[in-house]
């Protein structure tokens, strides 16, 4: 039992940078065949080309993941590509800040559709496609999926209700799954984020220079995470080192969720 991925392939959604490109990269150097899947194709496809060149079997797909046809079409271009998936990281998601008041910045069906239905749909799909490979193939291991989410679940803030709502859905999705799927091997788990620095968070820092301290303040550890860190434990759940492992939800946050301090952003 270890990390090694050789021979499975994978699918990483929002994978053109952050915490998703990351993840992406280290399932690569654990020899899986990764499809790297975004909205933003001219990053996605740069970044995808330096993995070639480094000798990684990747390739990248852009679209609207929030369209079932792309979602679609995603799967067909991994199979066309490598044959098989079994692994799926649904790391595609958007931050936004949200007024419950206020019905004109009310951005919750937009961000539901991001950060939930993008998610459910496309585990719905891949699964499917894992249980045929199952049935086609009894020796096969059936397949995993990993969800990230985040500390936001926990730490409710009034501008963020919005996220907040769709990182709590994603965690049920998560355990829902998990026991729908148990009996045809497929392994369903999350990873709730805090106190990363992904693409979001650097962006908040460079507009509230005080952020960082703030953040790092509130966290137990006393520093920000690197996004390296949060995709070693998306490596362990795709590896056969957590075969027995399914439904949960593992926290990366240094300690955030620890503490009562909820002033500070959850990102």
């Amino acid at each position: 039992m270890n990390y090694d991925l050789s021979g499975k392939t994978a699918i990483v959604t929002g994978a053109s940078n952050g915490v998703g490109l990351s993840i992406a990269k280290l399932l690569c150097s654990a020899g899986a065949n990764v499809v790297l899947a975004d909205n933003n194709e001219v990053v996605l496809n740069e970044e995808t080309q330096m993995l070639k060149q480094k000798g990684f079997k990747v390739i990248a797909f852009s679209g609207d993941l929030t369209k079932r046809l792309t979602l679609n079409n995603l799967l067909a271009a991994t199979i066309d590509e490598f044959e098989t998936i079994e692994i799926l990281v649904n790391g595609f998601r958007q931050i936004e800040l949200s007024d419950a008041l206020d019905p004109e910045k009310d951005n919750f069906q937009k961000l539901f559709d991001l950060n939930f239905m993008v998610t459910f749909r496309l585990s719905q799909i891949v699964a499917k496609k894992m249980i045929i490979q199952k049935e086609t193939d009894k020796s096969k291991d059936c397949g995993c999926i990993i969800n990230l989410s985040s500390i936001a679940d926990r730490l409710i803030l009034p501008k963020s209700f919005s996220y907040s709502i769709c990182s709590a859905s994603v965690n049920q999705l998560t355990k829902s799954l998990a026991v729908a799927l148990a009996d045809k091997g497929i392994r369903v788990n999350a990873i709730a984020l805090g106190s990363i620095m992904s693409t979001t968070l650097k962006e908040m820092i460079r507009e509230d220079l005080d952020l960082h301290d703030q953040v790092k303040d509130a966290t137990p550890l006393r520093r920000i995470g690197d996004t390296d860190e949060a995709a070693s434990a998306v490596l362990y759940l795709a590896s056969s080192l957590s075969n027995f492992t399914t439904g949960q939800i593992i926290t990366i946050d240094g300690g955030r969720t620890l503490t009562e301090n909820i002033q500070v952003s959850a990102y």
